[in-house]
């Protein structure tokens, strides 16, 4: 069940470009800044609107779930549109469509935590909720520059909304000023956001979409884990796992759980974000982007853009590689690891012989993604009728990732044999033998070619493996390229840089203080 509208809010204006006073016109029908930020109801909606820019096109919609996983060593590229086949072989051009998107989103995504940031603290209202709102603005500024910075590398740091033309053209921020500010929102974020909402008073009583303490620690971890500050990574995660206060998330027994549109929100998620089908919220317009209406869609793009030909776009394909390292180890009773058929639809005689409930019609050779698409989810027998109409909640933190993450910290610490119990935790829920019994006393390097390929069967399809392969460098390592090269063959024509995408080349056009990045 969604727990509140995304489009319960107010667009507000402002004459922000244009030098000439003749062409600075105000919509009459729009507030301005100025008019607005008077009530708690203001910095509510206020709030909401940030939540909003996720749920567009260039973020977690489609866009930056999609160009993500393109370049990943477990997927490929398949399809019509250009971009997409280009991102997914490390060719796109800087004049991309979708690259501009993301670009875009996240910037818009950026504006509205910081108009809250500016505007709120100076509104008469409860403090309580004042803090909460507070804390989740500072959450979703932290979570928008964490997918710039792992997707442009270096890009400009905006913290204040512009007062005047100079503000308009802000330079390149340095790698270290946009991490540590990513620190630093995330650590204000879980002194000011509450462990649960189900017993504050207010407007948010109750409303489980919103940013936690729980999602602000665990992002904090992962952020600290990304530039290999393992200890500050560990200490984070350590209050997940061992509390006190936040030790109250766990993983589902069913892994497909984590993909479907029941049972959402649950003890394995720390943050995910909200769609819903038109039939439960309403909406008749896509939610692709520009000035949310209030008719606007609350739907994913993901499910039809990755479902297999008959049933969606196709647009991307699992590597056989990642195929086959699913079947490299059986369960303790001598079955498939239940992740692959969760992860990739795939026909197995005897075991898996279906698509959406019906034959399967395409040749039994192929496989498709089968992870946030309605493929195998009772009730459907096509995806979600058929149309980009996907109510599937997109996860961005699971428990298992803080777990293999405590794991990747402790190995990095020289604690690994340490280490084995948490990668457990895992396995077990796939019914994997015990990893103490069948690899012991592995070495600080073993563990890590142990946890790349934990990591792999885990979040495969979840926007995850090309930002681990960035942050192990195995792109600038000649033996780690060779095997990525044979895991999939766009890999053949990676060249340095490129593992991110370019700094979108209408914004370099625009804005001369910005810098090109290793992509361009």
């Amino acid at each position: 069940m969604k727990k509140f509208k995304y489009f319960a809010i107010v667009i507000l204006t402002a004459s922000m470009f244009g030098c000439d006073k003749k062409l600075d016109l105000q919509n009459p029908n729009a507030q301005t800044s100025t008019q607005y930020w008077k009530t708690a109801a203001d910095a509510t909606a206020g709030v909401v609107a940030i939540y909003n820019s996720m749920i567009q096109d260039g973020s977690y919609m489609r866009m930056y779930p999609a160009l993500s996983d393109g370049r990943g060593d477990d997927f490929k590229g398949d399809s019509p549109w250009g971009d997409l086949v280009q991102v997914a072989n490390f060719t796109i051009p800087t004049t991309s469509g979708p690259v501009q998107w993301v670009w875009a989103q996240h910037y818009q995504w950026v504006y509205r935590t910081n108009q809250v940031l500016t505007n709120v603290p100076a509104i008469t209202m409860d403090e309580g909720l004042k803090t909460r709102l507070l804390g989740q603005a500072y959450f979703l500024r932290a979570l928008a520059y964490f997918n710039l910075a792992r997707t442009y590398k270096v890009v400009p740091l905006i913290l204040t909304i512009p007062k005047d033309q100079k503000d308009y053209y802000p330079p390149t921020a340095s790698e270290d000023d946009i991490w540590n500010q990513i620190y630093t929102d995330f650590q204000k974020a879980a002194t000011m956001l509450p462990v649960s909402y189900a017993s504050v008073n207010g407007p948010d009583q109750g409303q489980k979409a919103r940013a936690t303490k729980g999602a602000a620690v665990g992002l904090l971890g992962k952020a600290y884990l990304y530039r290999q500050k393992w200890q500050e990574a560990a200490n984070q995660f350590k209050q997940l796992i061992d509390g006190p206060e936040l030790n109250t998330y766990s993983l589902m027994t069913d892994f497909r759980d984590n993909f479907k549109p029941t049972n959402e929100n649950n003890a394995e998620s720390l943050f995910e974000i909200q769609f819903a089908d038109p039939e439960t919220v309403g909406g008749t317009v896509g939610n692709y982007g520009g000035e949310p209406k209030a008719n606007w869609k609350q739907v994913s793009s993901i499910g039809h853009t990755y479902a297999m030909e008959g049933f969606g776009y196709s647009d991307f394909l699992p590597t056989r590689w990642i195929y086959d390292e699913f079947k490299k180890e059986k369960t303790v009773d001598g079955q498939l690891d239940p992740r692959l058929l969760a992860t990739i639809a795939s026909y197995e005689p005897g075991v898996s012989e279906l698509a959406y409930f019906g034959p399967w019609l395409n040749p039994k050779t192929n496989i498709y993604p089968r992870k946030y698409t309605h493929d195998g989810i009772p009730g459907f027998t096509n995806e979600n009728n058929g149309i980009e109409n996907s109510g599937i909640n997109y996860r961005v933190l699971r428990y298992s990732d803080v777990l293999l993450m405590y794991a990747e910290a402790l190995n990095e610490l020289g604690q690994t044999a340490a280490a084995y119990p948490y990668i457990q935790k895992v396995r077990d829920r796939a019914h994997l033998p015990n990893l103490a019994t069948t690899k012991p006393g592995m070495s600080q390097a073993d563990m890590r070619e142990q946890l790349g390929h934990e990591r792999a069967l885990e979040f495969a399809i979840e926007a995850q493996r090309i930002n681990d392969i960035i942050r192990w460098g195995w792109l600038y390592k000649a033996d780690k390229l060779a095997e990525l090269k044979t895991h999939d063959v766009e890999f053949n024509t990676w060249t340095p840089g490129n593992e991110y995408l370019p700094v979108p080349q209408t914004e370099l056009d625009v804005n001369k203080n910005l810098k090109p990045n290793p992509a361009n």
